[in-house]
Formats: C-alpha cells, sequence, structure tokens
C-alpha cells in the first residue's frame, strides 16, 4: 500500500497540472485554483503518513519501479521511487511548503489575470521536485533537476509583461544550464564506471572501483574524484553556491510565493539533496569533501556580507538563503551529512515563513518593497509583524527556535572535526552568525519600527493580510518554533538507518559535536545577541548611525552594497566579450560573409546579369543580327584556339 501512496503523491500534482493548464480557463479560475491546492494537500498528507511510518516508526524503506522507462542495449532505466528516511524528510518538506504557498497564493495573487496558468506552474514544479527527490536511479534524479529549472523559469518570469523579469528568468536558466553540463558529465562518468545508473547498485559497487582512474594527460584521476567533483560544480549552480549565486537574488522578480517554494525550501535545497543521496561516495573522495566545505565557507561569508547592506526586503532574505546553504554545504564537506539536511529541514520553514511575511509586508503597503520606504507600520500589520518576530529569531538562531538547534549543530560538527579546516569553518560559521543576527533585525527594524519613511497614500491604504495569506504563514511557523525539537533524533547517524553514510572512523564530527567545549558551544549564540543589540541600536530608533557609518567606510560599504562587484565582473569579463564576439560573428560572418557570398550574393549577380540581358531585349532586327555575328565571332574563336 505504501507503494501505491508513494507514486501517488508524486504524481498527483502532474495530473492536476496538466488539466489546469490546458482547460483551466473552461473550468474557472476558482475551480482551477481550488483543484491544484486539493492535489498538493493530499500530497502533503500523504508525505505525511510516508514519514510517520518510515522516519517516526522506523519501518523498512520503499523501493519500487513503476514502469520501464528508457531500455538500450544492458541499460534499463525505471521510473521508481525509493522513500527511505533522507527522502521521507525532503517529501514532507517539499510537500509541506508547497502546500502553504498555493493556500497563501489565494490571496496573494487574487488581482492576477492569471491565476490558472500560476497555479498550474507551481504543480508542475511541486511534481519535478518530488520527482527528483523521491527517484531511485541517477536519470530520473536529472529529469527532476531539468525540471525544477525549467518550472523556475517559467514562475519567475511569470509576470513576463516585466523586461526585468524575463531577464531575470533566463539568468537563472542560462546559469543553471552551466552548471548542468558538469551533472551530465557525471552521469556519463557514472554509467562508464558502474554500467548503472541506480543507486543502490552504484554504492554496492563502490568498494570495487575506489582505486580505480582515468588518464589524462598522463595524471591519473581517481573515478570517484572525478564523478563527485562533477556532482558538486552541477550542485553549485542549483543551490546558488559562490560563482553560480548570482541568478538567486535576481529571482526575487517572480512572485513572492515562488520565492518562498523554490528559491527558500525546495529548488535551491536540491544541491544539498544530492551530495547526501552521494554520501557514501563522497565519504570514499576525501579532496573534494574539502572542496565542498571550502565552497560552503566562502559562499556563508560571502552572501552574509551583502545581506548587511541591501534594501529591498527580498533581496535581503534572498542573501539570507544562500548564507545558509553555505551553512550546509560546509557542514557536508566536513561530513556532517545529517546536520546539513537538519538544518534544511528548520531552515525550510523558517525561511518560507519569512518570505511569505515579506509578500504580506508587500501586499500591504501597495507593493513597495523598499525598506527605506517603510517603517512604523506593527500596529498596522501585528500578525505579520509577530510573525516576523518569529522567523527572524529562529533565522538568527537564539533557542528555542529551530535555527538554533541545527545551526549550532553544524558549527559544533564543524569543531569537532579536529582538523584545521573544520576549525577554520567554525569561526567562519560565527562570524557569518553575527552577520545573519544583526541583518534579520535590522530588516526587522527597518520595516517595522525606526523612522516613518511610508508615503502617505501608502500608509492611508496598509492593511493586515487575509486569513488566506495568515493561516499558511501560521502553519510555518510552527516548524519555525518546533521543528529544531523534533529534529534533533536527526543529528544521529544511526537514526538515517543507511540512508546517510558517514565513515565515523574517519570523519568524528558528528559524533564528538555532543562533547563540544562549553565555551564554543555558547559562543555562537553570544555572537547572536550581540548582532540584534547592534541591529537594536542602529535601526529600532531610526538614528543616523547606519549613514555615519556607511560614509565612514564608504569602500567597504560599497564593496558590500554592489555585491562584491561580481556582476560587473561577470559583464566584464563573460558578458560583454560573449556579446562581442556574437557581434563580430554575426556581423562579419553571417551578414558580412555567408550572406553576402551566398544567397545574397546569387541573388545580386542574378538580379544584375537579368537587367543587362534584359537590355538586350529591344526589339530591333539589327540589334539580334549583332547578338548572332558576335556568337558566329565567338564561336569561330573558339574553334581555331583549338
Amino acid at each position: 500500500m505504501m507503494v501505491n501512496l508513494a507514486f501517488t503523491l508524486v504524481l498527483l500534482p502532474l495530473f492536476t497540472s496538466i488539466i489546469t493548464g490546458l482547460f483551466g480557463h473552461k473550468m474557472g479560475e476558482r475551480n482551477g485554483m481550488m483543484l491544484s491546492t486539493v492535489a498538493v494537500v493530499i500530497s502533503f498528507i500523504l508525505s505525511a503518513y510516508l514519514f510517520v511510518e518510515i522516519a517516526i516508526l522506523g519501518k523498512p524503506s520503499i523501493e519500487a519501479d513503476l514502469y520501464s522507462w528508457i531500455q538500450v542495449g544492458q541499460i534499463d532505466v525505471s521510473f521508481g521511487v525509493l522513500v527511505d528516511k533522507l527522502t521521507s524528510v525532503m517529501l514532507l518538506v517539499v510537500t509541506s511548503v508547497s502546500a502553504m504557498v498555493h493556500i497563501y497564493s489565494w490571496g496573494y495573487m487574487s488581482h492576477d489575470k492569471s491565476k490558472t496558468r500560476f497555479f498550474s506552474y507551481l504543480n508542475l514544479f511541486t511534481f519535478v521536485m518530488l520527482s527528483l527527490v523521491s527517484a531511485n536511479n541517477m536519470v530520473q534524479m536529472f529529469f527532476g533537476w531539468e525540471g525544477v529549472g525549467l518550472a523556475s523559469y517559467l514562475l519567475i518570469g511569470f509576470w513576463h509583461h516585466k523586461d526585468s523579469a524575463n531577464k531575470a528568468s533566463m539568468k537563472a536558466f542560462i546559469v543553471n544550464r552551466v552548471a548542468d553540463l558538469f551533472l551530465i558529465l557525471a552521469l556519463i562518468t557514472t554509467l562508464d564506471v558502474f554500467g548503472t545508473f541506480n543507486y543502490a547498485d552504484i554504492f554496492a559497487s563502490l568498494d570495487a572501483v575506489k582505486e580505480q582512474t582515468y588518464t589524462f594527460f598522463n595524471y591519473d584521476v581517481n573515478v570517484l574524484v572525478l564523478i563527485t567533483l562533477f556532482l558538486l560544480l552541477g550542485a553549485m549552480g542549483k543551490s546558488a553556491q559562490f560563482g553560480f549565486h548570482t541568478w538567486l537574488p535576481d529571482a526575487m522578480e517572480g512572485p513572492t510565493p515562488v520565492s518562498a517554494l523554490i528559491h527558500a525550501a525546495t529548488m535551491v535545497t536540491a544541491g544539498v539533496f544530492l551530495i547526501a543521496r552521494m554520501s557514501p561516495m563522497y565519504e570514499l573522495a576525501g579532496p573534494v569533501l574539502q572542496i565542498v566545505a571550502i565552497v560552503g565557507g566562502v559562499t556563508a561569508i560571502f552572501a552574509a556580507t551583502i545581506g548587511l547592506t541591501q534594501t529591498d526586503i527580498k533581496r535581503v532574505i534572498a542573501y539570507s538563503t544562500c548564507s545558509q546553504l553555505g551553512y550546509m554545504f560546509f557542514a557536508l564537506g566536513v561530513s556532517a551529512y545529517t546536520a546539513a539536511i537538519f538544518h534544511l529541514m528548520t531552515h525550510a520553514f523558517f525561511k518560507a515563513m519569512l518570505f511569505l511575511g515579506a509578500g504580506s509586508v508587500i501586499h500591504g503597503l501597495s507593493d513597495e518593497q523598499d525598506m527605506r520606504k517603510m517603517g512604523r507600520i506593527w500596529k498596522l500589520m501585528p500578525v505579520t509583524y509577530g510573525l516576523m518576530w518569529l522567523g527572524s529569531l529562529a533565522l538568527a538562531g537564539v533557542p528555542p527556535f529551530a535555527g538554533f538547534f541545527s545551526k549550532d549543530f553544524i558549527l559544533e560538527s564543524a569543531f569537532m572535526s579536529h582538523t584545521p579546516l573544520g576549525t577554520a569553518l567554525y569561526w567562519v560559521g560565527v562570524t557569518a552568525a553575527f552577520m545573519t543576527a544583526f541583518y534579520s533585525f535590522r530588516l526587522l527594524f527597518m520595516t517595522f519600527h525606526g523612522k516613518d519613511n511610508v508615503e502617505k497614500e501608502v500608509r492611508e491604504h496598509a492593511h493586515e493580510s487575509p486569513r488566506v495569506m495568515v493561516w499558511p504563514m501560521l502553519f510555518l511557523a510552527l516548524g519555525a518554533v518546533f521543528s529544531g525539537y523534533l529534529g534533533m533524533s536527526m543529528t544521529h547517524t544511526d537514526w538515517w538507518q543507511g540512508a546517510i553514510y558517514i565513515n565515523e572512523e574517519i570523519h568524528v564530527g558528528v559524533v564528538d559535536a555532543h562533547h563540544i567545549p562549553p565555551l564554543f558551544k555558547y559562543l555562537p549564540l553570544g555572537v547572536v545577541f550581540v548582532g540584534i543589540l547592534l541591529a537594536y541600536v542602529m535601526y529600532f530608533k531610526g538614528t543616523n548611525i547606519p549613514q555615519k557609518l556607511a560614509n565612514a567606510v564608504k569602500p567597504l560599504y560599497q564593496f558590500s552594497l554592489r555585491k562584491w562587484y561580481i556582476d560587473e565582473v561577470y559583464e566584464a569579463l563573460i558578458v560583454n566579450p560573449v556579446k562581442g564576439l556574437g557581434k563580430a560573428l554575426w556581423q562579419g560572418g553571417d551578414v558580412n560573409t555567408i550572406d553576402r557570398l551566398g544567397p545574397n550574393g546569387v541573388a545580386y549577380v542574378t538580379a544584375k546579369t537579368g537587367q543587362a540581358i534584359r537590355k538586350l531585349q529591344s526589339g530591333f532586327m539589327y540589334h539580334y543580327a549583332f547578338i548572332m555575328i558576335l556568337g558566329l565571332v565567338g564561336l569561330v574563336t573558339y574553334f581555331v584556339m583549338m
């Protein structure tokens, strides 16, 4: 029975997406929205049931094939499901957030003219994301991987009448395609080495191939190192790690429910999930694990520094997401896969709630997103205000909220890994925790307290969001408060029953995290309170301290505000040269060479020749006689020359 439930919860959003997308205009907006929402709510209920059965009651994992999908020679790829403890956690996260976003969108998108199309896209995204996390083989995972890229493109550019939305959707699509090239290379290499795409068969063969190498230019490269490196580069794109991060902030051009679903809780965590799923392989690829850790550490501190100065309420939360994904990556890099997935779960709830809270503010302030044009609105939006407090406390890592348990477990695992890299990452994480607390409460105080910068007309119409938007936020608030307690069992490797593998003889961080010295255990909490206090002093009363500080350290301020100038560097090194090359090839190659010598040239010569010959068709006999004489002379000359 559980197999049928698993297939039902995955496929149901696909069917409703097709029905709503094709027939929504006939069935009516309300019916289309209701069908889409009910389908995802049912998937959530089924996911919760499987989570209880497998994750809590400890029943055996489910693995089954629905049908044979691809058969080429000895390769047989099926469309199936694998529901173990790792998958059950991901299913619960994806369906719960998706269900709340569907319900929230009834209010947020109430004035949009294309609601059924929006809900069809949401259903499509839910299906492909569920396909990704429930796959029992790498090809199906890749299908879901590319599917979420397509759905993200559609949802980011949903308001296609806006040029900025179109550009943002293209940027997200193109950046991810670059990273996905490496994922394709990982699949090709995996097939060559293992002869299969099935996870179970791959993991069973690891010991047999762990010494195998490829030779490149007289260098021997371990095949597992190569595969895991390709997988990492693919994961960096989807999870917006440093270098591939540029698409995530721009994706805020999409409707706010999209930001909550895709860019906080689900799609951006696909890279974290993939590396955790492939943990048996990564445990045999030590050098790549170190790269994962370094990438995560750089991303965590990089995004946190940018979040300090951003003024768009959604972009602050977007860079916060990028920073928290960095935390998850450096947890993976010190083999604390359990800590990474634990933080993935808690982060999904409180970050989705923060995005929906930001959407509530935007909705109540007539689509205003600039925090500099907000202030002192907490009395106008008391429910949203209270929920933003909960989300901010959870994000900052203040007990007893969820972020405290998962974030601190990452830091403790890094410190107790007993490696120089782990220790360095601990201090990076502590620094990022201070910044996280500061920019979280900077957002809170600038939006709801500080100076009253709201335009008079906007303030007159400011209002609390309707209940259909408030109730989903309240549900996510429960996760922001209690998921830390509920997930504490995830910190123990045995709990995962093989879904995640850690070689505890080598990587002891997760085991020893529970024995960290008190000073280093509570230090992150101390810097969090300092960050909150600093934000209070600078922004709660609406002082001019921020402006004075920005002027005093203007180069640093601009460095943060301009996002480390990464976009400008890419523009100079990649975008402009590619545009220049394209223009040169188009003008010099296509227009001036191919067109001139090809169809345009042939047409020109033919036309000119026709014009010249046409002049000879004068109708006078002596002209024709003259031409005949010329022809005769030509023939005689030819034969004489022969």
